[in-house]
């Protein structure tokens, strides 16, 4: 059993000199939606990476060694119609990386789980895209012998990489109204009461003292679009959705954080009347990646679900990295959870950053970092430490968190 407990002198607090970032002129938060081609590739990575992980457990008892990160969603071909079109060339999904494939020698069926782990992502989250019909190629390999051999044992995790990774709470109201408005528009009640509304879809925020815009990209499915005109009624309609939602967001936004900030809303700029279907932003599927738009994993969200070039980041790509030990991945979602437990306990507005060297256990980092709104001093100083000491002690319960999809990394 671990005891051992973080030295001290590894953790500091202090206060915070920089610009509160809901001060600053100008802000820029972005957010890829559910269906957009880096955001699939995250998830299915992910997915992959859980489900790979339970047969392990099922059959070993323990996690084996695997990274299985490096996937790409390579674009298909379609041919959108108003009323209906084709796909002509379904995407493909491109499986890399490391998994342990022979344990005590026996064989483990890492391609077909890979398979299987996208075809169930798909068939729960985009509706019109048949995961059974996608083309794959598996290139997964087995996993470098140094870093399989001292993967973890009962006391110790021993980091496999020496990593970064930035964490922060609370939201800003960019922030949080461009993560609301995504979520908003990809959610079962606005996909019922507007059919038409396609997975893939972009927010591009920017906050210009208090004026925000939000720029979004939301791709149409033809099949519920029977021409030109009835493109850009629907288009109307679920804009004039949008515009209300937002605005009901913000004047909440407002009132909790104490600002005051209005907002515009443009939706799918490039569209041209007078064009046909050449004019509009139709798709087949709902997805871009149906007609050459390729993703990858990393290029997409941080964890917290954001873009946000405005605060400290890491460029970890966390999606599909083992949840035991890889030390990018674990920080990464530990920081931003810690984050928010410090705000929830004491009230601080916080940012923080994580170093862990490999070799270390990851329950110790090399330096933990906070940076708080307000000076702490004496007693309270002294609870902070201790309660970010014993975070860290549990940080391992962070894995049965992963497996049972309580964190997001994209």
């Amino acid at each position: 059993m671990y005891v051992q407990s973080t030295k001290m002198s590894n953790i500091r607090i202090s206060k915070y000199t920089g610009k509160d970032i809901e001060k600053t002129s100008t802000e820029i938060v972005e957010r890829k939606g559910l269906g957009h081609p880096d955001y699939i590739a995250d998830s299915i990575a992910e997915t992959f990476s859980v489900d790979i992980s339970k047969y392990y457990i099922e059959k070993f008892g323990r996690i084996l060694h695997h990274n299985v990160d490096k996937l790409e969603i390579i674009g298909g071909s379609a041919k959108p119609a108003f009323g209906g079109g084709n796909v002509l060339k379904q995407p493909t999904i491109l499986f890399s990386g490391r998994a342990t494939s022979n344990f005590n020698g026996e064989l483990i069926p890492v391609r077909e789980i890979a398979e299987n782990s996208a075809k169930r992502w798909v068939k729960n989250n985009i509706r019109f895209l048949d995961g059974d019909k996608l083309r794959y190629l598996f290139e997964t390999s087995q996993g470098s012998g140094d870093l399989a051999s001292g993967f973890y044992n009962d006391n110790r995790r021993n980091s496999n990489d020496t990593s970064f990774a930035v964490g922060y709470y609370p939201l800003s109201s960019l922030e949080e109204l461009v993560l609301k408005t995504e979520r908003y528009l990809n959610s079962q009640e606005i996909k019922k009461a507007f059919p038409f509304s396609g997975e893939d879809i972009k927010v591009m925020g920017l906050r210009t003292s208090n004026t925000i815009n939000l720029t979004i990209a939301m791709a149409f499915i033809d099949r519920f679009v029977y021409s030109e005109s009835d493109y850009f009624k629907k288009k109307r309609e679920i804009l004039a959705e949008t515009e209300r939602h937002t605005k009901e967001q913000i004047e909440s936004i407002n009132k909790s954080k104490d600002v005051n900030r209005k907002v515009r809303v443009e939706l799918n700029e490039m569209d041209r009347k007078g064009e046909g279907v050449n004019g509009c932003y139709l798709t087949v599927t709902g997805l871009s990646a149906e007609n050459g738009d390729d993703g990858a994993v990393g290029r997409g969200n941080r964890v917290n679900g954001l873009i946000t070039p405005g605060r400290p980041m890491t460029l970890e790509a966390a999606a599909g990295k083992n949840p035991v030990t890889h030390i990018g991945k674990i920080y990464s979602l530990f920081s931003f959870d810690l984050s928010k437990r410090i705000y929830d306990k004491f009230g601080l507005k916080n940012q923080l950053t994580m170093l862990g060297r490999i070799g270390d256990d990851i329950r110790d980092p090399l330096s933990l970092s906070v940076w708080t709104d307000k000076k702490v001093y004496g007693n309270e100083k002294t609870e902070l430490l201790e309660f970010i000491n014993d975070n860290l002690a549990s940080l391992p319960e962070i894995t049965d968190r992963i497996l049972k999809e309580e964190l997001n990394v994209c």
